[in-house]
């Protein structure tokens, strides 16, 4: 059986398991990481939204084949690791804004929010979020807090 290796929050992890697994059942199933849900399975809902390399990805839907050792995926139990902190500013945001319903979709939608706040500060130099980017966000809440995830990002951002 092939083995795969690669980092997960900062430690480096080694699995054995077929190429065609998908790194999100690697992840939850074969390294007991819980963070990154199991939703729609391709690439819609997006609740399995994790980082490859500092960027968003949905492991739903990339075979463990496509992951190469030099990669480095986090999620959701990871992000504070990257500031150094107990809770990332973001993750901090969406407590102060009482954001949460069910929870479902929450690790995913903080994990897109920290990305494309990262992708406008790195293509764009801009420090604060529009309307604009939070819509360019496609994760589903089906509890429909888009309101207050909407206020948990522009809050988050400002901390960042």
């Amino acid at each position: 059986m092939p083995r795969h290796s690669f980092k997960l929050n900062g430690k480096r992890v080694s699995v054995s398991c077929d190429d065609d697994v998908r790194l999100l059942w690697v992840i939850r199933d074969l390294l007991g990481v819980r963070g990154p849900k199991y939703g729609c399975g391709i690439n819609v809902c997006k609740a399995c939204t994790c980082h490859i390399n500092g960027k968003a990805f949905n492991p739903c839907s990339v075979p463990v084949s496509k992951i190469k050792r030099s990669d480095e995926i986090t999620t959701i139990e990871g992000l504070p690791k990257t500031v150094g902190k107990e809770l990332h500013p973001m993750q901090r945001a969406w407590l102060d804004l009482d954001v949460v319903q069910c929870g479902y979709c929450q690790p995913g939608q903080i994990m897109q929010a920290v990305s494309k706040v990262n992708e406008i500060r790195r293509k764009e130099g801009r420090t604060t979020i529009t309307d604009a980017d939070v819509d360019e966000i496609r994760n589903i809440c089906r509890c429909g807090t888009y309101p207050r995830i909407r206020e948990a990002i522009k809050q988050g951002a400002k901390q960042m």
